[in-house]
């Protein structure tokens, strides 16, 4: 087994926190993984995991390794893409993360005209909370993010600064409810996005800002408080972009809160040396309107 292959059986374990997960993941043995996080170990020379009851956790050098191993893989995979991309960039691969919001209402337009000028290149797309997206970008898993303004997290390990932004797009934050329903922003309740998303942690400083500490309900996507919302269970903070065409038809009213509405520009990002086919989605990205350079 490559020491390639004995990376990824450790970050599958790593991330599914499991033997029997990684194995389901990596759709092999469980005798498959366990083998070669033991290899791994011992090339490494320190224990990466140890027993916990049943099952196994990473150790503190583990938990460390694991890092380094997922930026390894990542870099790995960009490399690959890189050497191919250069070699002929209009079949090349580029690999894209994006919030909840941006994969649902900005991607799909904007990647159906690349692929019809590009239609060699080979896309992936992985949507995601903010929270995970920008690691992605991090450990060189993606080579494209679209989220909000990125955080300094999203730096990989080792570099001088942040991931260069290579276009905005504008985003305007607006609070929305179905007809009917209060308006009153201490006493409504607010229906709130999924854990690390970044519309949800603007939502909970939005409150913060203007004093109050009203109702939540959790619903866990995008989607799911924009149902809730027309069906009058409560008030949520949204894209007017995401919503627009429910604005129109008076499936959802814009309420006038304080503090809103808020800007919260798309962000495009790549890695420093992004690869020429991210380059060639780059340039598709700024000659389509809205979308500027920063």
């Amino acid at each position: 087994m490559t020491t390639t292959a004995r990376l990824r059986a450790f970050v599958a374990l790593a991330e599914q926190g499991s033997v029997r997960g990684a194995a389901a993941r990596l759709v092999v043995t469980e005798s498959t993984v366990s083998a070669a996080v033991r290899a791994l170990a011992d090339e490494v020379g320190v224990a990466l995991v140890e027993r916990d009851g049943r099952g196994v956790r990473l150790t503190p050098a583990g938990q460390r390794y694991a890092g380094y191993a997922r930026r390894v893989l990542g870099l790995l995979e960009e490399g690959t893409a890189a050497a191919r991309g250069e070699a002929d960039p209009e079949h090349g691969r580029i690999r894209l993360a994006a919030v909840t919001t941006a994969g649902e209402h900005l991607l799909p337009e904007l990647l159906a005209g690349f692929r019809e000028r590009h239609p060699g290149v080979v896309l992936e797309v992985d949507v995601a909370p903010s929270d995970r997206v920008w690691p992605m970008l991090a450990h060189h898993e993606v080579d494209v993010v679209v989220a909000g303004r990125p955080p300094a997290t999203a730096a990989a390990p080792g570099t001088a600064g942040p991931p260069p932004v290579r276009a905005v797009r504008d985003n305007t934050l607006v609070v929305v409810a179905g007809p009917g329903t209060s308006a009153d922003p201490a006493r409504a309740t607010w229906l709130l996005r999924e854990p690390g998303s970044g519309t949800r942690a603007t939502q909970e400083a939005l409150l913060g800002d203007i004093g109050v500490d009203p109702p939540r309900l959790l619903l866990g996507s995008h989607g799911a408080t924009v149902a809730a919302a027309r069906a009058g269970l409560g008030i949520t903070l949204v894209s007017r972009e995401a919503v627009r065409r429910l604005l129109a038809a008076g499936e959802l009213v814009e309420l006038d809160v304080p503090g809103t509405p808020l800007q919260r520009p798309w962000h495009l990002v790549t890695h420093p040396d992004a690869t020429a086919s991210t380059e060639l989605l780059l340039a598709h990205v700024l000659a389509t309107s809205p979308w500027h350079r920063p």
